[in-house]
C-alpha cells in the first residue's frame, strides 16, 4: 500500500504526514508513506487544496487535515 501526503510542506501537511504515520503504525500495517512537494505533480493530481491525502493513487481527502482516526478508518477499508 502506498500512502501520498500532497502538500507544500506546511504545518497542515506535516500534521497530516504525522497522522497518517501514527495511522499506519497503530494498525501494524506495511505500508509506503510518500512526501508530495512538486506543486506540477500536486495540480496534476487535481488537487486544489492541500494538505492531501492519497491512498494507491486516489485522492481521499483535500484541503484540510484528517484525523488519526478517520486515516485509520480509510486504511482498514482498502
Amino acid at each position: 500500500m502506498k500512502i501520498e501526503v500532497l502538500g507544500t510542506g506546511c504545518p497542515k501537511c506535516k500534521k497530516t504526514y504525522e497522522n497518517a504515520e501514527k495511522a499506519i503504525k497503530e494498525l501494524g500495517i506495511e505500508a509506503e508513506l510518500v512526501k508530495v512537494y512538486d506543486s506540477i505533480e500536486i495540480a496534476k493530481r487535481g488537487v486544489l487544496e492541500t494538505p492531501a491525502l492519497a491512498i494507491d493513487g486516489e485522492i481521499k481527502v483535500a484541503g484540510r487535515v484528517p484525523s488519526k482516526e478517520e486515516i485509520k478508518e480509510m486504511l482498514k477499508n482498502e
